[in-house]
């Protein structure tokens, strides 16, 4: 039995559900969400006259899986244009693996630049 509501005096009857007759009845018709992919960031080394050449082709090996032919010519890229895509990643994992170069590059020695831009 459905308790009254603090309105309505004792003893008086709870109305009951209102017949449907399929008159008035209307149905919404579910619309499939779109959702957009995660927008995407390019790694980018940027040239130095200072760090050296085995440094770069090596930092993109260990931090961004190319093999030695593609990293070299990465890193040639990167030395005669100024700068390189080394990957293209989400927002997270570019930043994470700009900290990456920057600390590898620190702890090295060598004033290498790796920066993200929205590719």
């Amino acid at each position: 039995m459905p308790f009254p509501s603090l309105s309505t005096p004792p003893g008086t009857p709870t109305p009951g559900p209102l017949p449907d007759n399929g008159q008035g009845s209307t149905v919404a018709e579910r619309q499939a969400q779109r959702t957009e992919p995660p927008r995407l960031y390019q790694v980018l080394m940027l040239n130095d006259d200072f760090t050296p050449m085995e440094f770069v082709v090596m930092v993109l090996q260990e931090y961004f899986r190319h093999d030695l032919d593609s990293a070299t010519l990465i890193m040639l890229k990167i030395h005669h244009e100024g700068r390189g895509v080394c990957g293209v990643y989400s927002k997270d994992v570019a930043a994470t693996k700009v900290e990456l170069v920057l600390d590898a590059a620190k702890r090295a020695g060598h004033p290498l630049q790796c920066i993200m831009e929205a590719a």
